[in-house]
């Protein structure tokens, strides 16, 4: 194991403290002390129910909580050791546990006449919690405000500029947010039904993060227009990663990647055909690993994990992976989940859900 391994490992045995490592079985303990890092993602167990999951590096479990239905997306603030899991859309609630066992978990509800879109991003000092909801009759993004200091009370509310919001981050300097609005309109009477796809809408946008003000708003070219700009991913340089899900016809051969940087246009990544083919027109999650200057797609459609070099977008390697789900930065390189139980080079009994957080870093 790597000195920064010990380092990563360490950094969360030190912040979630002996009350959490003396509530560890024996395994989970062995677990974790042999594990280079520290991951949460949900799960669906055989019986069918629904929990959110620490694992190891290993895809070893270190602990389970119980959930009421299933997530989505996972927010982490290593400020506070808070961690969030959103429900699925069009879920109504978010679970917020804390890694340092200092408070007890705490559930978000969503406001009347709105839901959840299964992701959001905690401020970099920890004390605000930014989510993507629906505005269902209103047909337009939102993003909601909560208040992490003081129970998670919801603050504020601002425009996303678009319709179907999905991904959203925030910048490493804590003052913009950055937004991916899919372009699908869905209604909660529909359940996760598609209703415009003949009039999509996708954007990607930059808005100030203390008052919502619209900074930059890039929209897809009239034939992309079908290409849902879906999931993000930072450069430590503060450029943008965004992936992409194709909603037009099954044979066509769009970009799946692309990136972008505040005052630049979008760039498309170029990949060779036999890797857009091999994608399914679906990349489920992306990850941006800092430290090795890489950047991971996962489609669970394809079956496939893609690794690009983050300064030029050239394919580094590929692996197959049935139902590839999750992707998240590795202490070198990528962990991937599957839907059918796989993490890392292990298999467990469950299906993992399509996003991992990576919980303590180097």
């Amino acid at each position: 194991m790597t000195r920064s391994a010990l380092i990563d490992r360490r950094s969360f045995v030190r912040s979630a403290g002996l009350a959490f490592l003396a509530s560890l079985s024996d395994r989970a303990a062995f677990a974790l002390q042999r594990s280079d890092a520290v991951y949460a993602t949900g799960f669906r167990s055989p019986d069918g129910a629904f929990g959110l999951a620490l694992v190891s590096e290993q895809g070893e479990f270190v602990d389970r909580i119980d959930l009421p239905g299933r997530i989505h997306g996972l927010g982490y603030s290593p400020a506070t050791g808070k961690a969030v899991a959103f429900a699925r859309r069009p879920g109504t609630f978010a679970l917020v546990i804390d890694t340092r066992h200092r408070s007890e978990p705490a559930i978000i509800s969503a406001v009347e006449g709105r839901h959840f879109y299964g992701h959001g991003s905690f401020s970099p000092d920890g004390r605000r919690l930014y989510a993507s909801e629906n505005d269902f009759d209103g047909s337009r993004g939102v993003i909601g405000v909560y208040d992490a200091t003081d129970r998670f009370r919801r603050i504020a509310e601002f425009p996303a500029y678009g319709i179907g919001t999905h991904d959203m981050t925030v910048s490493d300097d804590g003052r913009t947010l950055i937004i991916a609005n899919g372009g699908i309109e869905t209604h909660p009477d529909f359940g996760r039904t598609k209703l415009n796809l003949d009039r999509m809408e996708p954007s990607l946008v930059l808005a100030d993060a203390f008052d919502g003000r619209l900074i930059e708003r890039h929209t897809l070219p009239r034939e992309l227009s079908q290409l849902s700009t879906r999931h993000l991913s930072t450069t430590a340089d503060g450029e943008i990663w965004f992936a992409c899900q194709y909603e037009g016809p099954r044979n066509d051969l769009p970009p799946l990647a692309g990136r972008f940087a505040r005052g630049e246009a979008l760039a498309f990544i170029d990949l060779p055909e036999e890797i857009t083919v091999g994608l399914a027109n679906y990349v489920g999650a992306i990850a941006v690993n800092r430290k090795d200057g890489l950047v991971g797609l996962a489609s669970p459609k394809g079956g496939l994990s893609v690794t690009l070099d983050v300064t030029t977008g050239a394919v580094v390697g590929t692996e197959m992976l049935a139902d590839a789900a999750g992707i998240a930065p590795a202490i070198h390189g990528f962990v991937v989940s599957s839907y059918r139980g796989a993490f890392g080079q292990s298999r467990q009994s469950v299906a993992f859900d399509q996003h991992i957080v990576r919980l303590a870093t180097a």
